[in-house]
């Protein structure tokens, strides 16, 4: 400060004319001290120092107060000056509290308010990873207030504190054992501690007698620049500390008026000074300044001596806005107040060109620079800067850590692990442990069909139901869509006895077209018979319906087509069966029933039969139709498409109408099946209606059972058997007759009668 003033009292571009008084107290932190000598100054009673030849010299009446260093002392004595506006400028004071213009409306400083320093800790901390961290903190305003902040902004970025001690360094020395028993104690490698350098030496003094170099200490800038500290630290405890410092400073011409303290620093005289005692020696001038060590050559104190530089200064600067007249100073009128509106609005630049102003609340720009603890061969910390902090910079600007290397705890080139539980990788999700913070997790798998594709997740995400979670759990792979196709070897197979059916019979009605004429053919209605293979026809090719994606259409046609194509074989045997029991019953003597059930009659039953169906099938179409449908549930890797039903009560009409007039047919031709063999054909009619019955019966439950495109597979199966037992058991033996047996192929054999065998 003295050099300040001085340099400022020499100038003639700033004040001129006018010289700066100033009086020097040492509060020895004692608050009572500090209040004492603030009321004395508010009092006005003071003497301004001063040449004897000065012509304004008068009551000392003072205009702004330097100081303290200490926030709970600032405190005190803001809150006694407030009430009278006096402005107080300290450079060191960094506690938030302090920014509040309620309670201290005269207060401001040239170091940054801990507000800053605490949220850029936090975020520090946040960039190496560490979420999991212990905290000491001093027991007084500057570590009270600046760890709550700090604990805010962490618990905002996701890091959690393992314990938060406090101290003082007058607390007795078990309380202070039992910090370092907490910290032996912890899990987290990392501690932050927002200590002033005064306490942590006596944290460090405890701790030298314990081996705790394995932690990684993160720094407030109470005691990270500090050599005092880093020499005190004779174990090593600090090495690779990390932490936030007041930018460096450089203040030209200090060192040169550091010169003038040349007799306190060697002990010595210059000739012109009278020697105090006998024993003091005469400077030569000679002596080396560079080789020595104290607290006037310690240049890791200048950014304090900046701070209090730029103090002194924004007060220069505020008067000299005040005063600038040509006017003798004795018609000057100063008041407090008024010194104060203009020390708040002062924005000038240092002669190194650095800006000097005060925001709202008092307080400068926040910047700070990271600071790396990197022990030397020689056992001296060097103190490298490693990164900026600059929080008037967007928020994901604001750290900027330059690509230097850093030393961490133990001399190590790794960053430092400190995480209560280590990351959940994809395909997990965190699950809190009972009873303790959220940074201590259970990693529990995801369940099937969801997945978490990034680390850390607390949830899992269902995959869409078209996917499925793979076997780690971190994608959905979309599943694959199965359905009875041509190109597989089942659908294939189907379809190669699908088509020969079709052309089994279309060999068989050419067969009965070529020999329509033989009695063989005439005796078994051919009119019926030829329309019987038609549907048969029509029954093998459905079952083509039944392969292929499913789409709408196919949906309603295969189900309907089916049911109506059945119908009509069924009522075609049917109508074969009534006939054959019609023309038993005609030759009996007196009976006339043929002409009840002739041709027009077999025509109008099968249509009725088949138009019920029809109608059935119309209704079904209409109020709830078979549709495409993607099952999910039933595999998890795979999506069956099949189609719907729609309606149930649909579906099971048209089964059970076929069923029924199955049943109907099987009764009725096993009532006629003891008729002469020769013109019997209710014998293989009964057993194509008893093979008909068995395949629909087990198809019931074989359907219900088979999974996936396996039960559309049943169901073509029953289609195909069905209609080829139909096929062979009613007209094999006719085609065996007529190729291979001509000679039966006669009216007269036709005619004849052989006694009835049963079966």
């Amino acid at each position: 400060m003295l050099f300040a003033i001085e340099e400022i009292n020499n100038r003639t571009d700033l004040l001129p004319g006018i010289s700066l008084g100033y009086q020097f107290y040492d509060a020895c932190a004692s608050i009572a001290r500090s209040v004492r000598v603030t009321l004395a100054l508010a009092n006005g009673n003071e003497v301004l120092f001063g040449p004897s030849q000065a012509p304004c010299t008068r009551p000392a009446q003072v205009q702004a107060i330097m100081g303290e260093a200490p926030s709970s002392l600032c405190m005190a004595m803001a809150t006694v000056i407030g009430p009278f506006h006096i402005p107080m400028i300290s450079h060191f004071a960094t506690c938030a509290c302090l920014s509040d213009k309620t309670k201290y409306p005269s207060f401001l400083r040239t170091i940054p308010s801990d507000y800053y320093q605490s949220r850029a800790l936090a975020q520090l901390v946040k960039h190496f990873g560490w979420t999991w961290v212990g905290a000491v903190r001093t027991n007084d305003d500057y570590g009270n207030k600046g760890m709550a902040t700090f604990t805010e902004t962490a618990q905002q970025l996701g890091i959690c504190l393992e314990y938060s001690v406090s101290f003082f360094r007058t607390d007795p020395p078990d309380k202070i054992q039992k910090i370092v028993d907490i910290i032996k104690a912890s899990t987290s490698k990392v501690i932050v501690a927002f200590l002033s350098n005064l306490d942590f030496d006596i944290l460090i003094h405890k701790m030298s007698h314990h081996n705790l170099t394995r932690y990684q200490w993160v720094g407030s800038e109470g005691w990270i620049f500090d050599s005092q500290t880093a020499a005190m630290d004779k174990h090593h405890i600090l090495d690779g500390a990390i932490g936030l410092s007041i930018p460096k400073a450089h203040v030209s011409g200090m060192r040169e008026f550091m010169l003038d303290f040349w007799e306190a620093l060697f002990n010595c005289k210059f000739k012109q000074s009278k020697l105090s005692t006998e024993n003091q020696r005469e400077c030569t001038g000679h002596e080396d300044l560079t080789g020595v060590q104290n607290s006037f050559t310690d240049m890791s104190l200048m950014p304090i001596f900046n701070n209090v530089y730029k103090g002194v200064y924004a007060v220069a600067h505020a008067l000299h806005s005040m005063l600038s007249c040509n006017k003798t100073c004795n018609k000057m009128q100063l008041d407090p107040y008024t010194i104060l509106q203009h020390i708040k609005r002062v924005h000038f630049k240092t002669k190194e060109g650095e800006e000097v102003y005060f925001n709202e609340n008092g307080d400068p720009a926040a910047k700070y620079e990271i600071i790396n603890w990197q022990p030397t061969e020689n056992g001296i910390v060097d103190f490298v800067t490693v990164g900026l902090y600059d929080a008037s910079l967007p928020a994901d600007k604001q750290l900027n850590l330059q690509n230097k290397s850093l030393i961490w705890a133990n001399n190590s080139q790794q960053v430092p692990v400190s995480v209560c539980s280590k990351k959940c990788r994809p395909g997990t999700r965190k699950v809190l442990q009972k009873g303790k913070p959220v940074c201590c997790y259970d990693c529990l798998r995801c369940a099937e069909g969801e997945i978490s594709n990034i680390t850390d997740s607390i949830t899992c995400v269902r995959c869409h139901p078209e996917f499925w979670s793979n076997e780690r759990r971190d994608a959905c792979v979309k599943k694959e869509v199965e359905f009875l196709s041509y190109k597989e070897i089942m659908g294939a197979l189907l379809t190669a006895a699908s088509l020969l059916g079709t052309c089994i019979t279309a060999v068989v009605a050419f067969i009965f077209f070529t020999y329509r004429k033989t009695p063989v053919v005439r005796a078994n209605n051919s009119e019926l018979s030829f329309l019987l293979l038609f549907s048969l026809t029509l029954c093998f090719l459905c079952s083509l319906t039944f392969i292929g994606r499913p789409s709408e259409w196919s949906c309603m046609l295969r189900h309907t087509a089916f049911g109506i194509t059945f119908v009509l074989c069924i009522s075609c045997v049917l109508g074969k069966t009534i006939v054959v029991l019609m023309a038993f019953r005609a030759t009996l003597p007196g009976s006339n029933v043929m002409k009840w059930f002739g041709p027009a009659q077999q025509r109008l039953s099968v249509l009725g039969f088949t138009l019920i169906q029809v109608i059935i099938c119309i209704l079904w179409l209409t109020i709830s139709p078979p549709f495409p449908f993607k099952n999910f549930k039933q595999f998890k890797d795979r999506i069956i498409l099949v189609c719907a039903l729609g309606s149930a009560v649909g579906f099971w009409a048209v089964l059970g109408y076929v069923g029924l007039l199955a049943m109907l047919c099987f009764i009725l031709a096993f009532l006629a099946r003891k008729l002469p063999d020769n013109f019997n054909e209710a014998k293989f009619i009964t057993f194509s209606m008893l093979i008909f019955c068995a395949v629909w019966v087990t198809f019931i439950p074989a359907y219900v059972s088979s999974p996936g495109k396996f039960s559309v597979a049943v169901e073509i199966f029953a289609i195909l058997a069905s209609s080829f037992g139909l096929l062979i058991c009613i007209f094999a033996p006719k085609c065996y007759v007529i190729l291979l047996k001509p000679e039966k192929n006669t009216k007269k054999n036709m005619m004849g009668k052989k006694t009835p065998q049963s079966f």
